[in-house]
């Protein structure tokens, strides 16, 4: 699954409001989201392979030792952990710290290298993880740069969708709409390509392809330059002297730090999903039809198509009400609803852990988790981005974005603890585990509402940012 990403509005315009190559759109719109398709498709490869190719080739004892530094990594920083438990620890931090390096990346490009030049550089180095990846003793090696690859990538791409548009040009809603469908599309089609390959070719050739897929989208990037902003990290300087802090802010901080440890709680499940449930749904799910057994990365595509289209529904039905004067809740509101349906696809989890028996799983309760799931999942990610939005401090939108993303990184770590007791746990336990962690989710967010609705109501600017 994929999360929106905010951006600042800029004010300057950078082309033609008159071009409307694309959908309606600059022809720039076309080439970025075609770049940002490939980039995700490459992640989401690397992300759907990743834990089965540990468990069932890397880690196995035949393999193990020919991994530069696995050993050393093994004693000294995962406490001797081995097999699943091993795996799902490097899965974590992996995915944990993705969500960290592109604040570095965002540094980086403002002080030294600008966007473009960042955004070059972070491809490059991604597509170079990509094929280390299909060199065994270079796989820690191949993890850090694609670390470092998405830091430099992920910020520096969406900014510049941004610079199309000028302040009052109406598109640009739509522009970050077109943008996201690209990625949606990639997260549906990499498990359908690079999982295939990897489970029925080799690993190797699933992680390859995750890496010829970003080197064009690298290729396209660079031939669309004369279409796309330069870069602008000189703003004008103004005249008005701006405060860094206005009156209130220190809460509206307090309110947003407490919103990552109820976000990341909340989002277990779901995290969960690349990690022990993939483990699981391989060794456990009846997956075999007419003599065909379906690669198990297809249920990260099916998840994804279910994703969509429940995000699309729930928009729809909050229109519909709104549109009708029916009651709709607030921001909290459709958090504690979120919790609510997070709780139950858990419990599908759960259901179908306790009716394993020594048979394989039939695929109506992992369906009704995705199900479920999602609908939970399409209120808690939109609405608490929105709810970043309106409680940020004025002049910190930026930095209240990154502290959002610290729940991802917070939830991801806890996956690659909790991810390890698949192993010790008898498998009812576990996915009861994250039961208990979407209720404490919902108990976060009921408390806010009970208790501190008023730290989340934002400033009067923020509000009506928000509500445009």
């Amino acid at each position: 699954m994929s999360v929106a990403e905010a951006e600042p509005e800029n004010l300057d315009v950078v082309t033609d409001p008159h071009d409307r190559a694309f959908l309606g759109q600059p022809k720039g719109l076309g080439f970025l989201a075609l770049v940002e398709g490939c980039e995700r498709f490459s992640y989401y490869s690397m992300q759907t392979l990743l834990a089965l190719y540990m468990v069932n080739y890397l880690l196995t004892p035949e393999q193990f030792g020919t991994v530069a530094g696995l050993g050393w990594l093994q004693n000294n920083w995962y406490d001797g952990k081995q097999g699943q438990v091993l795996a799902s620890a490097i899965f974590g931090d992996y995915t944990a710290l993705v969500y960290l390096t592109p604040i570095l990346g965002g540094i980086v490009a403002d002080k030294w290298l600008g966007r473009r030049g960042a955004l070059v550089a972070g491809g490059l180095i991604m597509s170079l993880g990509h094929f280390l990846m299909a060199i065994q003793p270079a796989f820690l090696f191949a993890l850090l740069c694609l670390i470092v690859g998405v830091g430099l990538f992920k910020g520096n791409i969406a900014s510049q969708v941004g610079e199309l548009y000028g302040p009052n040009d109406k598109r640009r809603a739509m522009a970050f709409q077109i943008f996201y469908i690209a990625i949606q599309l990639s997260v549906i089609a990499a498990p359908l390509i690079s999982g295939t390959a990897g489970e029925k070719l080799g690993w190797h050739y699933g992680f390859g392809c995750a890496g010829v897929v970003m080197v064009i989208g690298l290729l396209v990037y660079l031939r669309a330059r004369p279409y796309l902003p330069e870069d602008q990290r000189d703003r004008p300087k103004t005249a008005e002297k701006v405060k860094s802090f206005e009156k209130g802010d220190g809460m509206r901080i307090f309110a947003l730090i407490l919103l990552v440890p109820a976000l990341a709680v909340t989002l277990l499940p779901n995290q969960e999903m690349g990690n022990a449930y993939m483990i699981w749904a391989d060794q456990h799910f009846d997956l075999t039809f007419a003599g065909f057994r379906m690669p198990t990365t297809w249920l990260i595509s099916y998840d994804s198509i279910v994703s969509f289209g429940t995000l699309v529904g729930i928009t729809w039905f909050w229109k519909w009400r709104a549109d009708r004067g029916k009651w709709e809740p607030d921001e909290l509101g459709k958090l504690i609803i979120g919790a609510v349906f997070n709780i139950a696809g858990a419990l599908c989890l759960y259901f179908a852990a306790l009716t394993q028996g020594d048979g394989k799983i039939g695929l109506i309760w992992p369906a009704m988790f995705h199900l479920l799931n999602d609908i939970g999942f399409g209120h808690v990610l939109p609405v608490s981005l929105a709810l970043v939005s309106k409680v940020s401090p004025r002049r910190m939108l930026a930095t209240s974005v990154g502290i959002y993303y610290l729940s991802f990184f917070l939830a991801n770590k806890i996956v690659g603890e909790v991810g390890g007791w698949y192993s010790t746990m008898s498998t009812p336990q576990f996915w009861l585990v994250h039961v208990g962690a979407a209720v404490a989710g919902l108990v976060f967010f009921a408390a806010f509402k009970l208790f501190g609705g008023t730290l989340f109501e934002g400033n009067e600017h923020n509000k009506v940012a928000a509500a445009a």
